[in-house]
């Protein structure tokens, strides 16, 4: 396990990112693709991925994996500045942090060029860009939780504010649900999560703009409102498959031994 501090072009954002090699491997080699992992809003690479088993299944099959905690999540600074959170420079970030981690485009017959890319909730938008921006890059995505809609876009700022601060409580369900959400977590810090959001609201997602080109394998909870879209998803893509976990929700979705399967199964498609 290593742990990486590159710097990106333009402002440093100070991101948080590790590269864990695969089990039984020889450190910084080997034979297949990484995979880079982009957890959701409020949570981290360590909640997402570490915690949930993750990080052990895709080393035991053999990857390389990239994690990254988005702009003030996790281990990554919280910078003031809004440009830092808008979903268009977490781009621009993550390609400069592939770059630095000897990613390379696809190429034919060599299956440790490009990479694969999972994402979950917010992860999965950005993935979505991610995407359909790098085709040259990525060789298939897992999008968890995914929707056609943009909650945090619709997400009432002003109320969670005051909410946040001993106010009123939050009358929209979906704002309040995810105001809970990120004060599950003692760790965060929600003047930066409501500068995300803010970032988003000039940034909402619009998946029909950009259209990935690759295979795509679409997971969520049966009983996840915020991915009751992920059909429109499907639709756009024309080359995504559809897997619904029972008795999931969007916050337990992740932990699912089966979406694990599932994701270890697809990305080893040709």
């Amino acid at each position: 396990m290593a742990d990486y501090g590159s710097l990106v072009e333009g402002t440093d954002p100070r991101l948080s990112v590790e590269i864990i090699d695969p089990a039984g491997g020889a450190a910084g080699t080997t034979a297949l693709r990484p995979v880079l992992l982009l957890h959701g809003f409020a949570s981290s690479a360590q909640l997402n991925w570490h915690d949930s088993g993750w990080l052990t299944a895709l080393t035991a099959a053999g990857r390389r994996v990239i994690t990254v905690d988005l702009p003030g999540h996790g281990g990554s600074a919280a910078p003031e500045d809004l440009d830092s959170y808008r979903p268009s420079r977490i781009r621009a970030d993550l390609l400069q942090i592939l770059q630095d981690a000897g990613v390379f485009p696809l190429a034919d017959d060599d299956p440790a060029s490009g990479l694969d890319v999972v994402g979950y909730s917010l992860g999965s938008r950005l993935a979505w860009e991610f995407g359909a921006t790098q085709p040259e890059l990525v060789h298939r995505m897992v999008l968890g939780g995914p929707g056609s809609g943009d909650p945090l876009a619709d997400f009432d700022l002003d109320a969670a504010s005051e909410a946040a601060a001993g106010g009123a409580p939050v009358a929209d369900p979906r704002t309040a649900e995810l105001l809970r959400m990120a004060q599950l977590v003692p760790q965060n810090r929600l003047a930066a999560l409501f500068r995300m959001i803010e970032a988003i609201k000039e940034e909402p997602f619009s998946p029909a703009a950009a259209v990935p080109s690759m295979p795509l394998l679409l997971v969520a909870g049966e009983r996840d409102d915020l991915a009751a879209t992920a059909p429109k998803l499907a639709a756009l893509s024309g080359q995504a498959e559809l897997v619904s976990l029972p008795a999931r929700t969007h916050t337990n979705a992740i932990t699912s031994r089966a979406f694990k399967n599932a994701a270890v199964e697809f990305l080893a498609g040709e």
